[in-house]
């Protein structure tokens, strides 16, 4: 094997293994975000098996640092950045090319090697997108506390007023869920709560629907079990909107991780009318999956102010409800009483 080649392929995993330790770094104590910051370890050890296939014995003989003649070649704009983003934007920018050329030079080397320099580029380009185009609205959510929902059906005043009024009461977060309105109609109200949702800093969430969300600017789309894949949803409504899903059971949990959403459901917690089910997942299981993952979870289902509270000790970063608030005959004070009981006192 030549030695050029294998110098090629160790100063390119050193590349790559730099770049994504400054990315998991930001992930983890400037984004604060530890699933993210997860993910990217998790391809960090991937390069191993690159270096597994090659051979970790000829890649540290052919090292040469002090003949390398491209050490002291630096440009004035790698010596500056603006902000954390721009460095880890730079980050994500040397990992990309990093891979390409293990990809390329791996078909050299060995098959196996660039089959996996070439898989690992493709998870580098989602990871980009996780922690540059989603960061902020990560963040966001994570934040939440109150999450509704709401459907008008369910509403005791009307839905835009309802909606006013819960974002009065404190929800962060505001999820329409129409099932029988025209196309039209739905873009229309999914429009306007865009505009209403702005004003007071909330997030909006369309379910189901990753186009509406698209044309109207949600911040997040939430599907459930027998809605469209994670990814085909992402595709739809933009790399930078979110992407929750609803799981009922430790196998749906299991299963939708894989998806990677930026946060799920589980529920429901309690007996609901809203959406009465044989199966009540229950703190318990809130609890028990809670335990397999960094991303936040909402609790779902037959959530009140009386109980809101055991939810939130299960495991929840926060609780979803919704005719316990848009039912209420003053949904503000019902929205904020929830708030009250589930956020800490200071």
């Amino acid at each position: 094997m030549e030695l050029s080649i294998l110098r090629i392929m160790d100063a390119n995993l050193n590349r790559a293994r730099e770049a994504l330790r400054v990315i998991e770094e930001h992930a983890r104590f400037v984004l604060d975000d530890a699933d993210a910051a997860g993910r990217v370890k998790a391809v960090r050890h991937e390069l191993r098996h690159i270096v597994e296939a090659v051979g970790p014995e000829e890649l540290l003989t052919a090292r040469d640092i002090v003949n390398d003649v491209g050490r002291a070649v630096k440009t004035a704009d790698e010596l500056r950045r603006g902000s954390s983003e721009d460095v880890v934007r730079a980050a994500f920018g040397r990992l990309s090319e990093a891979a390409r050329v293990l990809g390329e030079y791996g078909k050299l080397v060995s098959p196996a090697a660039a089959e996996i320099a070439e898989t690992l580029r493709y998870k580098t380009y989602e990871l980009e997108q996780c922690v540059v185009l989603r960061a902020g609205l990560r963040a966001r959510i994570r934040r939440v506390r109150l999450y509704v929902i709401l459907t008008e059906a369910l509403c005791e005043h009307g839905w835009y007023q309802t909606a006013e009024a819960v974002l009065r009461g404190g929800a962060g977060c505001l999820q329409l869920r129409e099932k029988d309105l025209t196309d039209v109609e739905l873009l229309r109200r999914a429009r306007r709560l865009r505009e209403l949702t702005a004003e007071h800093e909330a997030l909006l969430v369309i379910n189901d629907r990753p186009d509406v969300a698209k044309l109207c600017g949600a911040d997040a789309v939430h599907v459930g079990q027998d809605d469209l894949p994670v990814a085909e949803v992402r595709r739809i409504a933009g790399a930078n909107v979110l992407v929750g899903k609803s799981t009922h059971t430790p196998k749906q949990f299991d299963a939708a991780l894989a998806e990677e959403p930026d946060y799920l459901a589980v529920g429901p917690m309690f007996a609901s009318q809203t959406k009465p089910r044989d199966h009540i997942a229950g703190p318990r299981t809130l609890a028990r999956v809670a335990r397999r993952t960094e991303l936040p979870l909402v609790g779902i289902g037959g959530i009140t102010v009386d109980n809101a509270a055991e939810v939130m000790q299960a495991g929840a970063a926060c609780v979803c409800v919704c005719s316990a608030v848009i039912g209420a005959d003053d949904v503000a004070k019902a929205a904020a009483s929830i708030v009250a009981g589930v956020c800490p006192t200071p």
